[in-house]
């Protein structure tokens, strides 16, 4: 295993409701990490097929708008499938640029819609995706929820790949499930853009011996169509997501960041060895793990709605 890498995490804006547009502005980005000596990049929470900041796709308690439909089936058409032509050309971009690509989507399957992460290899396959177990608050009108089957760890020669997608990093259990995994490149994307963000960040990399490669969006309103109405205002210059990507070592040191209203690429190079330095006096789920009086179960199984048996 490689004692050291290099890593790129991305903060930058969806144009929304615009897939081949996001899907031009990740190459770029990617070209960019690639020139940095990255080995891995990672991008903020639904980068691809867009984070609808602002807006309430016409929904009330017990009505929905006509002109909220036509806002969800104009979202629904800028998602994407894993497997179909926008997710084949993710998979070229990481062989293209040599990248472990960590890249948050909007995930189409069938009538629903789930707020994603997708693992690319650098050979140029979707190694394995994640969806957000719990959308927070509006979120759950237009997204579905993940389940277990969905919460993978990648080996890599690096490092154990894993990912918390926003406020799944609240979620003390799906931690400790992620810890237990061996996790260690802990990737977070977000589009969280409070200063409080960096200590929870901070917190987790401590809590876990892990490093933290968060990734938010940095979207103004011009990133969005003309007839985009979002609460915060029409002026083009006003920030809709604010940023504060950064990147933290197992002991909590700030290595690169918080990136704040701007949009652009940090970078670092890691020491691996710090992971292991740092479970020196604290493994989570290891030795500072008490099984006789804790214990947590965990259900991996597709919870699927219909089953086709014979």
């Amino acid at each position: 295993m490689s004692e050291r890498v290099k890593v790129a995490v991305v903060q930058a804006g969806t144009p929304l409701f615009d897939t081949a547009r996001t899907l031009d502005k990740v190459e770029d980005y990617c070209r960019q990490a690639q020139q940095t000596g990255a080995q891995l990049a990672v991008f903020p929470e639904a980068f691809v097929g867009g984070y609808p900041k602002g807006i309430t796709f016409g929904a009330h308690v017990g009505s929905r708008s006509d002109a909220g439909r036509e806002q969800f089936r104009r979202y629904f058409e800028s998602a994407i499938e894993a497997g179909g032509a926008e997710s084949v050309r993710l998979a070229q971009i990481a062989a293209d640029y040599r990248l472990y690509l960590v890249m948050g989507v909007i995930e189409r399957a069938g009538g629903t819609l789930y707020c994603c992460v997708f693992f690319y290899g650098p050979e140029g396959k979707l190694l394995a995706k994640h969806r957000k177990l719990m959308p927070t608050a509006m979120e759950r009108l237009i997204w579905g929820q993940g389940d277990g089957s969905t919460m993978p760890a990648i080996a890599t020669d690096f490092g154990t790949l894993g990912a918390a997608i926003c406020w799944e990093n609240y979620m003390p259990l799906f931690r400790t499930a992620m810890y237990a995994k061996g996790v260690q490149l802990w990737c977070a994307p977000t589009v969280d853009d409070r200063p409080a963000w960096q200590a929870s960040m901070q917190h987790i990399a401590m809590e876990g011996r892990c490093f933290v490669l968060s990734a938010c969006q940095y979207l103004l309103r011009s990133d969005c169509p003309a007839d985009y109405e979002p609460m915060q205002g029409n002026a083009p210059e006003t920030p809709l997501i604010k940023g504060g990507s950064l990147i933290v070592s197992p002991l909590g040191q700030v290595l690169a960041g918080p990136l704040r209203d701007a949009e652009g690429m940090l970078t670092a190079e890691l020491d691996m060895n710090d992971v292991t330095r740092g479970k020196f006096d604290l493994d989570a789920t290891g030795h500072y793990a008490r099984p006789d009086v804790f214990s947590l179960a965990v259900n991996e199984k597709a919870n699927e709605g219909v089953k086709f048996e014979g």
